[in-house]
Formats: C-alpha cells, structure tokens, sequence
C-alpha cells in the first residue's frame, strides 16, 4: 500500500511538474505578464511625445508663429527693423 501511494505522488507530480516548471507554466505566464506591462507603460509614453511631435508639426505647417518663435529663440533672428539689445548682469552673475 505504501508504495502504491508513493508511485501516485510521483505520478502526480510528474504530471504537475509542466504546469508550474514547464515552457508554459504559470511562472513564465507570470513574467511575461509583467513585461507586458511595462512595455503597455512606455508605449503610452511614446505616443504622448508622437502626439506631442505631431502638433508642433501641425503647428509648423499651418502658422508662421511656430517658425518665428523657433527662429528668435534657437537661431537668434530678429525681424527687420527691430533693435536686439543684449543685457549683460554687471557681476557676472547668471540671473535664475
């Protein structure tokens, strides 16, 4: 009797050994569970900055006051007619 019942454990376990160790056991289901989230987590950051990238763009395409205002700040143009004036902090001090 003791050995019929130890031949069905080790049968029982066997056959559980795949569901919990096995290529597709919970364990792997469980990982890639995981990076199933976190993938879903950049992803969603990436299509903010897609939908970010896409309106200015839009932007860029459509209006005048993008380019402008990229040209002044990035490039340091002026219009014409206009004064630049360059403002230097007498200390040498960086104003916040």
């Amino acid at each position: 009797m003791r050995w019929l019942t130890l031949v069905l454990v080790v049968l029982i376990t066997a056959l559980q050994w795949p569901l919990w160790f096995g290529k597709g056991s919970w364990l792997r289901v469980w990982q890639l569970d995981k990076q199933l989230q976190e993938q879903r987590a950049v992803n969603q950051t990436l299509i903010a900055r897609n939908a970010a990238l896409d309106a200015e763009v839009g932007d860029l395409k459509r209006g005048t006051d993008a380019i402008e205002e990229r040209a002044r700040n990035e490039l340091g143009m002026i219009r014409q007619g206009e004064v630049f004036f360059q403002l230097l902090d007498p200390l040498g001090k960086s104003r916040p």
